[in-house]
């Protein structure tokens, strides 16, 4: 019988476990950045782990000397990239007045013109509809700025907790095997093997995964320099790197990419005759765009993916696919990796399962 003195209870033990919900979030916001640096040491360790093994099975290193290896190697190519890419990237966004927004709009606005101006020589009524429209009114002209500086922010702040990260790093790598032995204990007999055989796939699988990412991201990169270099753009550095990061996310950042290299080659252009040399070049830079997206989306993407995380490249697509409809742009960036862990978890806890065998016939 449901009596007051069980409802009064139970309505406190829910403001209780409400409260405690909410003093863990409120204290998970209160320490953001040190799990932004576990989250980062997490990834530089799954990428390290195979250059660590080269290390110690090639190289016959011990572990120690293995780990200051890797971690060395992780040091020199951070202080490469901020050494080269860096000054280059903020140079380049000033030519091209990417870092200020004022400066921007009126880089617009003068393009605008040039092509109403274009659009009436040709007889083309869709310049009055430029003019009656009011582009320049309802464009955002915060969002370049705000995308390179936000990229360039997240470096500089990384910068300000590398020690941290490179310090977390190295006793992820150096104490992996006195993780693994802790988690032995917190885990329950019945399940010890298959649990810990589920983190060693997860871990080799997200290893491969994240290099295979990065090594996708630098061909896109240099295969956007390349058609950049070709036709002659100005400011090629920023305009390759802000379109290589956009290829994070899957199927929708190119088509982003070419729109954003549309745009900054005209402005990049700005000076020059908008018939005879703006619009060709912008014209051809999409071309050589779009033949680099059709070699990433077919050849260089799916194979590397593919390979990395065992898995079909149609497979592949329709994951990150439904994940796009369910969750939108931040579901499509991590829906192969969450992908691997439920196939690795899957084949683990229910081996017997068709559909799971078929799934993970290659893990």
């Amino acid at each position: 019988m449901i009596t007051s003195k069980t409802i009064s209870n139970g309505i406190l033990k829910a403001l209780i476990t409400t409260v405690l919900v909410g003093l863990i979030l409120f204290f998970f916001y209160k320490i953001q950045s040190v799990l932004i640096y576990l989250v980062v040491s997490f990834i530089l360790t799954l990428i390290g782990n195979p250059i660590l093994d080269f290390f110690k099975k090639r190289l016959k290193f011990n572990h120690l000397f293995a780990t200051i290896a890797t971690l060395f190697i992780f040091i020199l190519i951070i202080f490469g990239f901020i050494m080269m890419f860096i000054p280059l990237i903020l140079s380049q966004g000033e030519n091209l007045s990417l870092l200020n927004t004022t400066e921007i709009e009126k880089n617009i606005v003068q393009l605008i013109n040039q092509i109403t101006v274009f659009l009436d020589n040709h007889q083309i009524d869709s310049a009055q509809v430029l003019k009656e429209a009011n582009i320049t009114s309802k464009i955002n002209f915060n969002f370049i700025p705000n995308f390179l500086n936000t990229i360039l922010g997240t470096i500089s702040s990384l910068s300000v907790g590398l020690g941290s990260v490179l310090f977390i790093t190295f006793f992820f790598l150096k104490d992996r095997l006195i993780f693994i032995l802790g988690a032995k204990k917190l885990i329950q007999n019945n399940h010890e093997d298959q649990i810990l055989n589920s983190l060693e796939k997860i871990n080799y699988l997200l290893s491969r995964y994240f290099i295979g990412l990065l090594l996708q991201l630098f061909i896109v990169f240099l295969l956007y320099l390349i058609v950049l270099f070709i036709f002659g753009v100005p400011n090629a550095l920023v305009i390759a790197f802000l379109c290589a990061v956009l290829n994070i996310i899957p199927y929708i950042g190119p088509l982003i990419a070419s729109f954003l290299a549309a745009i900054l080659t005209m402005l990049s252009n700005l000076g020059s005759d908008f018939q005879s040399e703006i619009l060709p070049t912008t014209i051809y830079v999409l071309i050589g765009f779009w033949i680099v997206q059709i070699i990433d989306n077919n050849l260089s993407q799916p194979i590397i993916f593919s390979k990395s995380v065992s898995s079909h490249p149609l497979e592949i697509f329709l994951v990150i696919l439904i994940a796009g409809f369910l969750f939108g742009i931040l579901g499509m960036i991590v829906a192969v990796p969450l992908y691997t862990i439920i196939k690795v978890i899957g084949k683990e806890f229910f081996p017997e399962n068709k559909i799971i065998q078929l799934l993970t016939k290659d893990i």
